[in-house]
């Protein structure tokens, strides 16, 4: 672990969100001296972030609980335009509407981990359409794209894979880097930002942005990368059969989501209490140290904290209650997923439903494999179709997958 002066640094460095720094010393030094600024952007790509992106979410919460500034870039414009980072096909394009209807759902997820207002270290929203609508094309290819070289540029991973597997990659795609390094311009001179944080796979995309504050204005700036969030088995953090991990209720039930934290695998628990949680680090030490089964503790405590920072204490005291009572075999909670039936309905239908099973073939090997139960009583048949009275029905698959069916 390295040495920082900076509060901020030294919590971001012990809870393990540090991968690529760009001038640490400078800085850390700078963190130390007084409040920063920083900013992460997100595409409105969708109603609500998911999993995928919370330590990105944490990492603002982080800056904002060392006495910096989160600055939280909604790409009102980008989104227009479409990250090639990662993707081996161009991003469906959105409307105007869309995309608005997206910022209002996606900056209701950032409320509950952010403190928003008009303090110094209080966290703003921006929308980068508010700059790049306006920009005159000829203007900017003159004053901004003169400092891009496509020799450079084919050299980033985001192009270079796609062009390695000969997917097509549009002019419209290509010029993604140079509108994200033109924000972080923007976003030095309009609200003193200072640095610009991302996953590692945003790296070429920030050094970008440095370079041209520096080339164009003289402006001292930094970056900041996380590492890939993977499972112990190499998997990529979030995704599950079922789909994306939503951070919005409407999308997946608090239950659910407690759920998901508490199905960790037992080599992640530590590591995700310090990424997702505010546990304190010496509880985190005890907590991932506990031995054989005692390890389901602390995946507990990992999944109530996370989903009441999400969802609020309530939800989350809830969702663990409903998950104790089920796995102690005491019956049905009214907090579990739920599904409505009109009174009948096909067993596959049920699996697939409730999301426990992403099609009828799924759903036939788990029955063929005597993994599906109705009230704990094992289910065999797949041609089984499920009558419901005025009691709910409780359907299972393994012994971590509980929902009820419901008149």
């Amino acid at each position: 672990m390295t040495s920082y002066s900076s509060t901020l640094l030294k919590l971001l460095d012990e809870r393990g969100y540090i991968h690529q720094l760009t001038d640490a010393a400078a800085f850390d030094a700078l963190a130390a001296r007084e409040p920063v600024s920083a900013y992460i952007g997100f595409d409105a790509t969708a109603s609500s972030l998911h999993v995928g992106s919370l330590v990105q979410i944490m990492m603002l919460r982080r800056l904002q609980q060392s006495g910096h500034r989160p600055i939280v870039l909604m790409g009102g414009g980008t989104t227009k335009v479409g990250d090639p980072s990662g993707k081996d096909e161009s991003r469906k394009l959105l409307t105007e509407e869309q995309i608005n209807a997206n910022i209002a759902g996606i900056r209701r997820v950032f409320e509950r981990f952010l403190t928003f207002g008009d303090g110094p270290n209080d966290a703003m929203m921006v929308n980068n359409a508010d700059w790049l609508d306006r920009l005159e094309y000829i203007p900017f290819l003159r004053d901004v794209g003169r400092h891009f070289t496509i020799n450079r540029m084919l050299t980033f991973d985001s192009v270079r894979l796609r062009l390695d597997r000969e997917q097509p990659l549009t002019f419209l795609e290509f010029n993604y880097m140079i509108l994200q390094a033109y924000d972080f311009l923007e976003l030095s001179r309009r609200a003193g930002c200072r640095a610009q944080m991302g996953g590692s796979d945003q790296w070429g995309n920030i050094v970008n942005g440095i370079e041209l504050g520096r080339r164009v204005d003289g402006a001292e700036l930094f970056g900041v990368t996380t590492p890939l969030i993977t499972t112990a088995d190499g998997a990529k953090m979030g995704k599950t059969a079922q789909g994306a991990v939503w951070l919005d209720e409407q999308l997946l039930s608090p239950y659910d989501y407690w759920q998901f934290w508490r199905n960790t695998q037992d080599a992640d628990v530590g590591r995700f209490l310090r990424l997702f949680t505010d546990v304190p680090v010496d509880e985190v030490a005890r907590l991932e140290a506990l031995p054989g089964a005692e390890i389901n503790q602390a995946k507990i405590v990992l999944a109530t904290e996370a989903t009441a920072m999400l969802h609020g204490r309530d939800a989350a005291q809830k969702a663990e209650q409903a998950a104790a009572e089920t796995f102690a075999g005491r019956g049905a909670s009214a907090d579990l997923p739920t599904l409505r039936t009109g009174g009948s309905i096909a067993v596959l239908s049920a699996l697939t439903g409730l999301g426990f099973c992403a099609s009828n073939g799924e759903a036939k090997r788990k029955i063929a494999e005597g993994a599906v139960k109705l009230d704990d009583q094992a289910v065999s048949d797949p041609a089984l179709q499920i009558s419901i009275g005025d009691a709910p029905v409780k359907l299972s698959l393994g012994k971590k997958k509980h929902g009820l069916l419901v008149r």
